[in-house]
């Protein structure tokens, strides 16, 4: 797929000068029949709220749909959602039988973009949802994390800290799609090597709802259980060892770890996608 079929996001498919309030039959909006329009099998949101789509169907019967939904058309018939599955569920439950929609010409490679993009911009994704989408852009369309950082407009470490988050054992993943454990928890859980150890942080997390610094505190004590770590130990990377290891990161773009013991030694680089690791091989190759 070439990666020149993304990166036009929703600027492309709202006419200039339109959302907010508009008026039917001009700048493209039409009304089409809610049964003629199925979901969008790309939409990176799992988790719609009852509460939040009740309240919006309640405002929707009061003033109606202020934006319209974007659609594409299927090829055997009817319509695909590519933007605004919150009014178009709150329209039906608020009994309408159409909804005012703007139908564009899009390929499917290009719909799961703009469904990311759309609930990125609205921060609308829990972060496994964010983290699932952005592994399936890379993996689909071939993108490296700097690719996907512009088209979604985070910068490239945020994108890999969402990326890791997909490592995490199952159960400390819905935890955080949950809200119950934040990025900052995910944060200390990841430095922590092995599910074992993981596991105990996050049970320790819940049941003595610790705050992040406190959850810091706590892996700190994991990764070294019964004694105070020295400074000085030969396990520990020395200041040249650290600049070694920052300069590494900047040119390979993501998470870089240099063990040493004596004359003899290992680099650990890390990836979190297929797509992350072709790149880094290129990388390496030359």
């Amino acid at each position: 797929m070439s990666k020149t079929a993304l990166g036009r996001g929703l600027g492309a498919l709202i006419p200039a000068g339109a959302p907010g309030t508009f008026i039917m039959g001009e700048a493209g909006v039409t009304e089409v029949e809610l049964i003629r329009i199925s979901a969008n099998e790309y939409q990176p949101r799992k988790n719609f709220k009852d509460d939040t789509i009740a309240a919006l169907a309640e405002s929707i019967k009061s003033v109606g749909v202020i934006q319209p939904v974007i659609l594409r058309k299927r090829s055997g018939g009817g319509y695909q959602l590519i933007a605004g599955e919150r009014r178009f569920r709150a329209a039906a439950l608020a009994g309408l039988a159409k909804i005012p929609a703007i139908v564009k010409d899009v390929s499917p490679a290009e719909v799961l973009e703009m469904a990311l993009v759309e609930n990125i911009q609205r921060e609308d994704l829990n972060p496994i949802e964010t983290a699932e989408a952005f592994d399936r852009l890379m993996s689909e369309f071939r993108l490296t994390q700097e690719d996907l950082s512009a088209r979604v407009g985070k910068e490239r470490p945020t994108v890999a800290n969402f990326l890791r988050l997909l490592t995490l054992p199952a159960d400390v993943k819905r935890d955080i799609a949950e809200g119950a454990l934040s990025m900052g928890h995910a944060k200390a859980i990841l430095s922590l090597d092995g599910a074992a150890k993981q596991m105990a942080l996050r049970r320790e997390i819940l049941s003595r709802g610790l705050s992040v610094r406190e959850a810091e505190a706590a892996a700190k004590k994991l990764k070294a259980p019964g004694r105070i770590v020295k400074k000085k130990e030969a396990d520990s990377p020395s200041a040249q060892m650290t600049m070694l290891e920052d300069e590494l990161k900047k040119h390979l773009g993501t998470k870089v770890k240099i063990r040493r013991k004596g004359r003899r030694g290992s680099i650990n680089i890390e990836f979190y996608s297929d797509a992350e690791l072709e790149r880094l091989l290129e990388f390496l190759r030359g």
